[in-house]
């Protein structure tokens, strides 16, 4: 199925069109998520959980910071390559990108620079600092194979074959469910680095099954497509590098919380409850994570049928958290699936209920990006991010200093307060821009007339 034939007559779209675009997809986020619940599950059986958690954590969040430069070339392939001399351009860049994070990443693991970064900036106590610098060296391979996959991945979803990405997860997710039964098995569960190589394992299967396919729709793309404007290098990176500040300022966040959680009371249960929470919400946020896709792909031709099918998405992850933090349900799933008990189930339980209106701005910021990015103004996206910063950093330093014991639960809240008011900057903008066009067509149509009117 191309995208002519999703779109019916009249240029609507049904909901079976969007459903099996977005199935594919979600299902596949869904599972990305499975695999860090995986990970979790699998060190919070360590002799020493909360350490071997918190480890792991703290450098999966700078992991996350420089991941996400590589994760938003999908978004960019996904919109601007369409032939075969704009995905030419579009390797180059990922070229050009992943070269820059390992470079970096390099720098980080092996220079006093890195110390010093997790020591002072993330709070890393001493005892820590180690565990998570070994952890954080097998991370940074991990970027790599992150960068190639999300690269295919643009040209599978931009030609509507998402269910590879289903297929891609799907081995991955069997890869390293192995990989953890084999290391419990055998006792070999004891550091942080464990769960890294795990995450290793499974993102170098999916980024060759990316690429498998990828390469194959390549091969099918014209030369030079006919009005598709994409064709210097630069294009690409006036596209990609607003969308790369506006990532790295949104993952700033992760790491502020983590390093401000370090000066609470019993700093490792505060940090690994959060981790854990996050992860599930990260897995229920995950069925609504390519709503930009929707709106990449279908917005234009059937803006009506988007936005319903929007609605209905984005009450799914807040339905879902709640019926998990507030039944018996939820404290089965965090004991027996995911693995903790006492008193780090109890703050963790305690984090996820702060996490309800995280789940229900989601949706609805991807919605709104999406269309910025099909406006190509992915500059907003900077100046939204930020307000999401600010709002939650200095929301997470008034509950600190109010709530030193509250554990987990301050990050929880002081993350969703800085979502909220990036939805709401999201939404004044869109707001304002939508006044201008319709001004602006007036305006337009105005002078036409009167144009055709002093002709007459």
């Amino acid at each position: 199925m191309n995208k002519t034939e999703a779109i019916s007559q009249g240029g609507q779209v049904s909901f079976r069109t969007l459903l099996y675009f977005f199935v594919p997809l979600g299902v596949s986020a869904s599972l990305v998520t499975i695999s860090h619940v995986i990970i979790n599950s699998t060190l919070a059986r360590a002799p020493e959980p909360a350490i071997v958690i918190a480890s792991y954590s703290v450098a999966m969040s700078l992991f996350g910071l420089l991941e996400r430069c590589a994760v938003i070339l999908r978004q960019t392939c996904s919109t601007l390559v369409r032939d075969k001399i704009s995905y030419k351009l579009m390797k180059n860049a990922t070229f050009y990108v992943l070269s820059a994070i390992f470079l970096i990443s390099l720098i980080l693991a092996y220079s006093p620079l890195g110390k010093g970064f997790f020591s002072v900036l993330l709070g890393v106590s001493d005892r820590m600092l180690e565990p998570t610098i070994e952890a954080y060296r097998v991370l940074m391979f991990v970027t790599i194979f992150s960068g190639i996959r999300c690269l295919y991945q643009g040209v599978i979803i931009s030609n509507l074959k998402t269910k590879w990405l289903t297929i891609g997860m799907v081995i991955r997710l069997i890869v390293m469910a192995f990989l953890a039964w084999l290391l419990l098995k055998n006792d070999w569960v004891n550091h942080g680095y464990i769960g890294a190589y795990i995450f290793l394992s499974g993102m170098a299967i999916e980024a060759l099954v990316s690429v498998l396919e990828g390469r194959l729709i390549v091969r099918e793309l014209p030369q030079k497509k006919e009005k598709h404007r994409v064709v210097q290098q630069s294009q690409i990176f006036r596209f990609y590098s607003p969308l790369m500040v506006a990532s790295l300022i949104a993952v700033s966040v992760t790491p502020t919380i983590n390093a401000v959680l370090g000066w609470s009371t019993k700093a490792e249960i505060a940090i690994a409850s959060y981790a854990v929470a996050l992860s599930v919400v990260h897995l229920l946020n995950s069925i609504a994570s390519y709503i930009h896709q929707i709106v990449i792909n279908f917005y234009q031709q059937d803006q009506r049928s988007v936005i319903r099918f929007t609605v209905l998405m984005s009450l799914i992850p807040s339905l879902m958290l709640m019926f998990i933090a507030y039944s018996p349900v939820g404290v089965w799933v965090f004991q027996h699936i995911i693995g903790v008990s006492g008193e780090l189930l109890d703050h963790s339980i305690l984090a996820l209920r702060f996490f309800v209106l995280f789940t229900l701005c989601f949706p609805w910021i991807d919605f709104a990006n999406g269309i910025l990015m099909i406006r190509n103004e992915t500059k907003v996206m900077s100046f939204s991010q930020t307000g999401n910063v600010i709002v939650a950093v200095a929301a997470l330093f008034i509950l600190i200093f109010v709530f030193p014991s509250g554990g987990g639960s301050i990050g929880a809240l002081a993350q969703s307060i800085g979502f909220l008011a990036e939805l709401i900057i999201l939404l004044l903008f869109l707001n304002a821009t939508s006044k201008k066009t319709k001004r602006f067509k007036f305006l337009k149509g105005f002078s036409r007339r009167k144009k055709a009117h002093a002709s007459q």
